[in-house]
């Protein structure tokens, strides 16, 4: 049943909707912006569009463009005044106090190039996020006689009155809420309008007498095409560093627009030393001068985790917050545009400058490992001269090759294993496939040239190293008897070098497997990678997961082969004993004790035999 005070009509209705400015409000200053200071941004923006458009319609009379921030920390009180074209009284109820709406977007669809910034119609809005009391003095180059004051708390309502003519341009007072109180501070000022406006050419102040400039420092693509490299080095170290927090600026290089987005900037190479995860990507964008976004880093390479970069292209387009970006085709082309200047740079770096190339590398050598497996011309410009780590110290690839023979072996075993025992005795290099990036790196390589790649505790490696040998099926039966542990195979074979008795590698794959099939991996690895990696183990064979490989030309070998009795079993004991002890098995870790045992009684034995 519908109440009698409710009017009742057939059809449809046609309704306006209605927009609850305090609800609005608090999702501007709570949802839509990351922090406060982006009202500053906002009405910075302001004062530089309407500079802008007086240049535009009143070229004649227009004043020199400025925007002068300033403020009265013991009143609590912030000022921004531009010279800019004014409002009359028309435009302060039609575009400044409307929502939604502003003079810029129809300008800017008459003026494209004018570099007018404002696009939403919010940006005064944003002065009620920080302000308890708004008031706007303003004069129009229309009606240079007349002056108008507009005041506002909360900025649901407001007043408008007639105030003396001033010079032609707008000046915002903000009386602050305390909870803002510290934009009133002048270092903190400068140091936002700094961050914002380094871009603008409008000049923008951040004291009343106009001493302190914060956009007093041109970007280097603006200077002069007839500077010198040298002196081009310089500015544009200078200017990065002004953009990178944590790291010093080790070398530059320019963004050039190559597929059709104009964008213009500079990326850089950090100082800072990296490891293979380590992402300290950095990245600023300006768009019409005006800073978007200082955390841009996926305009960046994943893989350039040890460079920073900012960059200028009014072709990007804000989000309604102004501190994102749509990640639109003219986004993928900026993009692709800093991932060429970066590897253009290096590249040159590496053909002209060798002192700043070995810097480079020994400062970023391990994420290089991983940043060369992702681009194939990045590869080319690295492989020959990142290092390596392996048994024998960190080595680049050649190096790697030469003491090998022509082969890459790789071991996934920790430091310590058997066979990094055994490579040492034969003085030859094995590659820590367990350090970030060295095992795909290193087998990159080895494909590239053409090299034998042997990865070691894995079956086709362990049949490379250790080519199998024939042993009389009785002896060998007998010899496993004394030498094996529950899960050990025994495999005659012949390797250098031959006073190496035996050899106990476990079999990497296995362990593999036991570390995917953990409750740790499900709690440690995230579900696609497990479900990929479990996938290969389930179809490794765990029956066998240790190799206790017996070097038939070991002359005590021979000597245990040829002997019987007590003293065969005391020295089969002996040298089991010291193939566990070299190993690195994990099962086997707790047999270390009973080994050190085993040894100890063989030698008694021995010693009563004699």
């Amino acid at each position: 049943m519908v109440p009698e005070n409710i009017a009742v009509t057939e059809g449809p209705q046609v309704l306006r909707r209605q927009v609850d400015l305090s609800g609005l409000l608090e999702v501007l200053g709570k949802n839509l912006y990351s922090t406060p200071t982006v009202a500053l941004r906002e009405l910075v923006q302001n004062g530089h569009d309407s500079c802008v458009r007086r240049r535009i319609e009143d070229p004649e009379g227009a004043a020199e463009a400025a925007i002068t921030v300033w403020a009265d920390s013991a009143a609590g009180r912030l000022y921004v005044e531009d010279t800019g074209a004014g409002l009359t009284r028309g435009e302060i109820e039609s575009d400044l106090a409307t929502v939604g709406r502003g003079y810029t977007r129809r300008l800017r669809a008459e003026h494209a190039d004018a570099e007018l910034i404002g696009q939403f119609g919010l940006g005064f809005l944003t002065a009620f996020i920080i302000g308890e009391k708004v008031e706007l003095y303003t004069t129009s180059y229309q009606t240079p006689d007349e002056g108008w004051r507009f005041t506002s708390s909360g900025g649901e309502r407001y007043v408008i009155t007639p105030a003396p003519s001033r010079a032609v341009g707008t000046r915002v007072e903000i009386t602050l809420a305390p909870a803002f109180r510290e934009l009133a501070d002048g270092e903190t000022l400068h140091r936002v309008l700094q961050s914002y406006c380094a871009l603008l050419r409008v000049p923008v102040y951040s004291d009343a007498e106009r001493r302190r400039r914060a956009n007093d420092v041109a970007p280097p693509w603006r200077g002069e095409a007839a500077e010198s490299a040298l002196r081009r080095r310089k500015v544009s170290l200078e200017f990065a560093a002004r953009f990178e927090p944590t790291f010093r600026p080790l070398c530059t290089f320019d963004v050039e627009a190559r597929r059709g987005t104009p964008s213009h900037g500079l990326v850089w190479i950090q100082d800072g030393g990296t490891y293979g995860s380590s992402d300290n990507r950095n990245v600023s964008v300006f768009v019409r001068g005006m800073l978007v976004s200082r955390k841009a880093f996926e305009l960046l390479p994943r893989w350039a985790g040890f460079a920073g970069a900012v960059v200028e292209s009014d072709a990007l387009e804000p989000t309604a917050s102004r501190e994102d970006l749509r990640q639109d085709q003219a986004y993928e082309d900026v993009a692709a545009d800093l991932h060429d200047a970066l590897i253009d740079g290096l590249a040159e770096v590496s053909k002209r400058e060798p002192e700043l190339w070995r810097s480079i590398i020994s400062r970023h050598n391990e994420a290089l490992l991983g940043a060369a497996l992702s681009d194939e011309r990045l590869f080319g410009i690295l492989q020959d001269d990142l290092r390596v780590p392996t048994t024998e110290g960190d080595l680049v690839m050649q190096e790697i090759l030469r003491r090998s023979g022509g082969k890459v072996h790789v071991s996934l075993g920790e430091r310590g294993s058997a066979e990094e025992t055994l490579f040492r005795a034969l003085k030859v290099p094995v590659v820590l496939g367990f350090r970030f990036a060295a095992m795909p790196f290193a087998q990159r390589v080895a494909e590239a040239r053409g090299a034998a790649f042997v990865r070691l505790g894995t079956d086709a490696g362990n049949r490379a190293l250790f080519p199998p040998a024939t042993l009389e099926p009785d002896e060998k039966k007998a010899l496993e008897a004394l030498l094996l542990e529950p899960g050990w195979a025994l495999v005659p074979s012949r390797f250098a070098p031959a006073a190496l008795p035996a050899v106990l590698i476990p079999d990497r794959d296995v362990e593999l497997k036991e570390r995917m099939e953990s409750d740790e991996a499900d709690r440690r690895i995230g579900a696609a990678a497990l479900g990929l990696a479990r996938r290969f183990t389930r179809t490794v064979d765990d029956a066998v997961r240790a190799r206790l490989f017996l070097n038939l030309d070991n002359p005590a070998v021979q000597r245990i082969l040829q002997s019987s009795g007590p003293r065969r079993e005391a020295a089969a004991r002996l040298l089991k004993a010291l193939a566990l002890l070299m190993s690195q098995d994990p099962a086997s870790a707790g047999r270390i004790a009973d080994g050190l045992a085993d040894a100890s009684q063989a030698l008694e034995a021995l010693l009563d035999e004699g």
